[in-house]
């Protein structure tokens, strides 16, 4: 029997309390749902490290009790070096992130890097609001779905399963 590669995919936002733990959560839920959780590694990081070691920020934890989609565990982290070798897909929330992601990969594969939105046709260019400054975790979470869809769809297509 064949050995089934697993997808590592790390989500990035500024400080890892709002978007970035609410697609965690999301394509957690998305993976779970199409009986993948085998094949993947899921976990987010923030480009700073303001909120290390906390959980989700409520206007998050509110949205994702609301639609019953899990968050325990999602802890705040900083995006690290190692991040970039460990991770198949880096997935960034707004041109911002995207391109600090850039700057910090240095030499390493910085190719893995993605904006969410970017692989949404009608959304493409868009970026995810940060909620923590807008409060409209409603309009996050839509978008995130969308995204988080349209990248499990893209890693189905690009690793053939």
């Amino acid at each position: 029997m064949e050995d089934k590669k697993t997808i590592s995919v790390l989500f990035v936002c500024l400080g890892n309390i709002c978007r970035s733990p609410m697609a965690e959560a999301v394509f957690r839920q998305q993976v779970v749902r199409e009986n993948l959780v085998s094949r993947f590694h899921i976990d987010s990081a923030g480009i700073g490290n303001w909120h290390t070691g906390n959980p989700p920020h409520h206007g998050t934890r509110g949205i994702l009790d609301q639609y019953e989609i899990p968050y325990e565990g999602i802890r705040a982290r900083q995006v690290a070096q190692e991040d970039f070798s460990r991770f198949n897909y880096i997935v960034a929330m707004d041109r911002q992130n995207e391109r600090d992601l850039k700057s910090l990969a240095q030499q390493t594969d910085g190719g893995k890097i993605i904006k969410l939105l970017d692989l949404v046709p009608e959304l493409q260019g868009q970026e995810v609001p940060d909620p923590y400054y807008t409060g409209n975790f409603d309009e996050v979470y839509e978008l995130v779905v969308k995204g988080c869809q349209a990248l499990l769809e893209t890693i189905r297509q690009r690793e053939a399963f």
